[in-house]
């Protein structure tokens, strides 16, 4: 019953089947049930809707029937519950307690110190050093990120407005930095308990204990390398090998503990370093075999690059819509009241 007044909801042309068009607000109202930032706002909520969705259509469809619907509803939240699984998104109140903590502790002054030694600048004015200054800030400071506009336009700009107007542009010393920093914190802080900001924040620590997991066993390692030999398109296997050994990582990249291609940067590059150890640009296309054990020996040199350089990610967005705003695919059907005699 529950799938059945959903699907009559979404089903927007009436025509019994539901478009991927019909589909994405429902699947994004459910991110905002559980606090996911907007689509498009984050490369790792991205993948979570893209996970959502690929379980509704399996991937391949662009339309789902009723029937399908019905029987994948719940496959919705187990696609996001496995991309929440690798990528825990932690939602946070700053109210500029954490911040003012921070002003007001040991570790300021060494922190302002070392953030001054890396955009100190005789060429900088005190405005250009003080907006460097809270880009290298975050959420362990008590810090919203200072590039989302909503902040910079309520929070920063306010505040740098409370400082001397004519000092802001003058060349900055350590010590002018280092007071106005201070007054500049205070005055954010001030702003965030008025208004607080709610922030997802994401952390993960990519070392390559999850590839080599993976390549320590052997059942599982075979299960996927003969599943994504035959997911990748034919006609990516006849191209260069770089395309499909890529495709093929992708789909790897769940039970490797590695992030989509093109989602870190930092393990891109970890990912192209170890392509370019196994020759695949100048691979053609092979057999089988060939393309499992190229794969397998790309997987391993991500091991150990990653084994001797962990990459730390973390990643914070501003959540502007509120978070329990209410889903159109997990809000419960109307009840009729019955009629009273």
């Amino acid at each position: 019953m529950f799938a059945e007044s959903k699907f009559r909801e979404l089903d927007g042309d009436g025509d019994g089947r539901l478009s991927v068009r019909e589909l994405q607000p429902a699947v994004e109202g459910i991110g905002a049930e559980l606090g996911l930032p907007a689509r498009g706002s984050s490369p790792n909520a991205d993948h979570i809707y893209s996970e959502a969705i690929s379980e509704l259509t399996h991937g391949k469809k662009e339309e789902v029937s009723r029937t399908e619907f019905q029987e994948v509803l719940s496959d919705i939240l187990l696609g996001m519950a496995a991309g929440l699984k690798r990528d825990p998104i932690v939602i946070l109140r700053i109210d500029g307690e954490d911040l003012r903590d921070f002003v007001d502790s040991p570790r300021y002054e060494p922190d302002a110190a070392a953030i001054f030694s890396k955009i100190g600048s005789e060429d900088m004015s005190l405005r250009q050093c003080l907006l460097a200054a809270l880009q290298l800030l975050n959420v362990d400071n008590g810090m919203p990120p200072a590039s989302d506009p909503w902040v910079e336009e309520n929070l920063v700009e306010p505040a740098l407005q409370q400082l001397p107007a004519g000092q802001l542009e003058q060349p900055a010393s350590q010590d002018v930095f280092f007071e106005q920093l201070k007054k500049l914190l205070s005055n954010i802080t001030e702003r965030l308990q008025e208004q607080p900001v709610i922030v997802a924040h994401t952390e993960n620590t990519f070392d390559g204990s999850g590839v080599k997991r993976l390549l320590d066993n052997k059942f599982e390692l075979d299960k996927l390398l003969d599943s994504v030999w035959k997911d990748v398109p034919t006609e990516h296997k006849k191209k260069g090998i770089k395309e499909s050994l890529i495709l093929a990582l992708d789909k790897m990249a769940d039970a490797a503990s590695l992030p989509p291609y093109g989602a870190v940067n930092q393990v891109d590059a970890v990912v192209n370093e170890a392509l370019k150890m196994v020759n695949a640009d100048d691979t053609t296309a092979v057999e089988e075999a060939g393309f499992k054990k190229l794969l397998t020996d790309v997987l391993g040199a991500v091991m150990m690059q990653l084994n001797g350089q962990p990459i730390f990610v973390s990643n914070s967005t501003v959540v502007h819509e509120p978070l329990f705003s209410s889903s159109t695919l997990l809000s419960p059907p109307p009840v009729k009241s019955s009629p009273t005699e």
